[in-house]
Formats: C-alpha cells, sequence, structure tokens
C-alpha cells in the first residue's frame, strides 16, 4: 500500500470518529430520539445503529492506514 493511501485511510479514520462523536451526541439531544416516558424511539435505536456500524468501520479502515504507514516505515528503515 502506498504512504499516500495509508494517510488518506488513517484520516479517514480520524475523521469517521471526529465526525460521528459530534452526530452521537446531537443524537442524544435531539427532541425525536426520546419518547414522552424517556424510552427511546425508532429514530434513535436505527441511528445509533447506524453511529455504532461507523465507528466500527471507521476504526478498521484507520487501523489499516495505520498499519499501512508503519509497515512502510520499517521498509524505509
Amino acid at each position: 500500500m502506498s504512504r499516500r493511501t495509508s494517510i488518506f485511510l488513517t484520516a479517514f479514520g480520524v475523521w469517521s470518529w471526529v465526525i460521528w462523536i459530534t452526530f452521537a451526541k446531537n443524537l442524544w439531544d435531539s427532541d425525536r430520539a426520546w419518547a414522552a416516558d424517556g424510552s427511546p424511539t425508532g429514530y434513535f435505536i436505527v441511528h445509533a445503529v447506524l453511529t455504532v456500524v461507523s465507528f466500527v468501520l471507521g476504526t478498521v479502515i484507520g487501523v489499516i492506514g495505520w498499519r499501512g504507514l508503519r509497515t512502510r516505515r520499517r521498509e524505509s528503515a
């Protein structure tokens, strides 16, 4: 994997975490996320699942990029 690709994947992983943490905070504070009795709505559940999946994918992609960068550094040394 090229250095450029590794940097892109690592940056994507970091960016994904920044974006989805913000989304999760906004979701938690959303009026549509909670029913009158305090239970989560379908809106909350669907978006919470989307958030968790995005965290996992962002982490996996970021780790792949990070490993690519480490491998390139070892090969250069």
